[in-house]
């Protein structure tokens, strides 16, 4: 039976995996992870999708059992700044799309909104997010939403088969590092042998496929499949089966980061409960607000900007807080692996494939991964069909991503900078211009957009078309014939439900001090 995997490094792609399978399979099968004392964590994803809550789910964990140790808070959007122009601002939520007799309420709002704020009109979150507060009670009630929480219908079920079933209010902000300790004790716990050594061979047997890995002080680590967690390095993947690596950098060039981790008192400042993009002029700044500090990072292309540029602007965004802090310098590998599964080694994390952490993809692509092998997991006889099935799956999630990135550049109406120029300019992928040409008349549904699960619903697509304000959009044609009665009716009951929420919710802080 084959039963013995490797994880060949940690961090939280290597703890997630090793945590998701002993609590799919249990005693039955045996896992070691091997991970190097010397080799620090990227650490730059620390935001999540909503979806991520259903890994913690798969390991019967409840939020008040990791979100203390991990200095996590909620995200219930992100939040672009500057990216239309200097001083505006739009959301885009964890939050169901609603729709007035078969158009969505967006499509509405461009007919005739009751403001200009497209995300406060048609969306709850905004005005939350805003007011800097919880999703939940603080006695640990959500927010009224059209589903169940826990209903056992949706229990059991991969991202993908969620997507359209519902959409929960809030996703997460977590410190990486912390998390990878949390799972590496729940794993351990639970049987996984956990090994702190330099793998200094990959061996390969005469198929080319892998037979081990040596070490330097615990020697041979042998077993039937090796899961690639080791980073931009693609240790076995890339490197020792010489897989090619596909770049994404000829239509996404941000291939740089600077990040700081900068200590706050967060009761004074208040938690805003998302994630903020600002743009910049040669890329954007990311700022996750946790329990006793923020996260924040620039992500630029160093064909337009140098790392000390980066981060002297950087630090001045901050402000004095960041002054004794000390910088992480990233150099990222953009694109993906040309196939992640190969003979019997899988890439999970950034050795399978990154993009730029605009949309916080980073740790929804190693749930994604972790789920479709669980899902296509081999037997004795290796069927190259749950490889394939899985390279597939892997592919296109990464290649859509791609493409929702992509769009945010096109659609920005900034450029007042040589970088926001060349967005327009530079080559997009192929079906995506084609996909534009559509939305400039007919907003994006699920008939129009990429077209296999990526984990973004076509919601998220309208957001970012109506927020960035570079590309010109036309109401559905229809419309002008229909009665906007029901769709005002809409529109009054979200001003209505936005008050109610703002007057009764806690402050985000508060919530999750009462947690930790």
């Amino acid at each position: 039976m084959l039963n013995r995997i490797v994880i060949v490094g940690g961090g939280t792609a290597g703890w997630m995996t090793a945590s998701y399978f002993k609590a799919a399979f249990g005693d039955r099968i045996d896992i070691t992870l091997v991970e190097s004392g010397n080799v620090g964590t990227v650490g730059v994803g620390e935001a999540t999708f909503s979806d991520i809550r259903h890994f913690f789910d798969f390991l019967g964990l409840k939020e008040e059992d990791w979100m203390p140790a991990c200095n996590a808070t909620y995200k219930l959007a992100v939040r672009f700044e500057n990216w239309r122009e200097k001083g505006h601002h739009f959301y885009h939520p964890f939050e169901q799309m609603r729709s007035v007799n078969g158009f969505p309420l967006t499509d509405w709002w461009l007919r005739g909104g009751p403001t200009d704020r497209f995300d406060k009109d048609c969306f709850v979150m905004p005005s939350v997010i805003d007011a800097g507060l919880s999703p939940r009670y603080m006695d640990g009630s959500l927010i009224d939403q059209p589903f169940v929480e826990g209903a056992d219908e949706m229990q059991g079920l991969t991202m993908s088969e969620h997507q359209g079933k519902t959409q929960f209010p809030y996703a997460y902000q977590f410190e990486a590092a912390l998390l990878a300790k949390y799972l590496t004790a729940y794993s351990v716990e639970r049987g996984v042998k956990h090994i702190t050594d330099d793998v200094q061979r990959v061996n390969l047997d005469e198929r080319g496929w892998i037979s081990g890995v040596t070490t330097a002080e615990h020697g041979d680590i042998t077993g039937d499949l090796f899961v690639d967690c080791t980073g931009f390095r693609g240790l076995l993947l890339n490197k020792a089966l010489e897989v090619p690596f596909l770049s994404y950098q000829d239509t996404l060039p941000n291939d740089s980061a600077v990040a700081l981790q900068v200590p706050l008192d967060m009761e004074r400042r208040g938690v805003l409960p998302c994630t903020t993009a600002t743009a910049q002029d040669a890329g954007w700044i990311w700022t996750i607000p946790l329990m006793s500090r923020i996260g924040t990072g620039y992500v630029y292309a160093k064909d337009y900007l140098s790392p000390e540029e980066a981060e002297r602007t950087l630090r001045e965004f901050v402000g004095p807080a960041a002054a004794d802090v000390p910088a992480n310098h990233i150099r990222m590998r953009i694109g993906r692996s040309e196939n992640s599964w190969v003979n019997n080694c899988v890439a999970i994390g950034l050795s399978s494939g990154f993009v730029e952490p605009l949309e916080s993809t980073g740790i929804f692509f190693i749930h994604h991964a972790i789920e479709q092998l669980a899902k296509n997991f081999p037997g004795e006889d290796w069927n190259p069909v749950h490889r394939d099935l899985y390279n597939d799956a892997i592919s296109h999630v990464m290649d859509g991503v791609r493409e929702f990135l992509v769009l945010h550049y096109v659609a920005a109406k900034r450029d007042d900078t040589q970088y926001w120029r060349d967005t327009k300019t530079r080559r997009i992928p192929d079906g995506l211009a084609e996909r534009i040409e559509k939305w400039r008349t007919q907003l994006p549904d699920s008939e129009t957009v990429f077209p296999y699960y990526h984990g973004l619903p076509p919601y998220s697509y309208m957001c970012i078309l109506l927020g960035m304000g570079g590309i010109e959009l036309k109401p559905s044609p229809a419309l002008a014939l229909a009665d906007p009665d029901a769709a005002e009716r809409e529109f009054l009951d979200i001003q209505e439900k936005t008050r109610r929420l703002t007057e009764s919710l806690p402050k985000a802080y508060d919530y999750f001090a009462r947690l930790h």
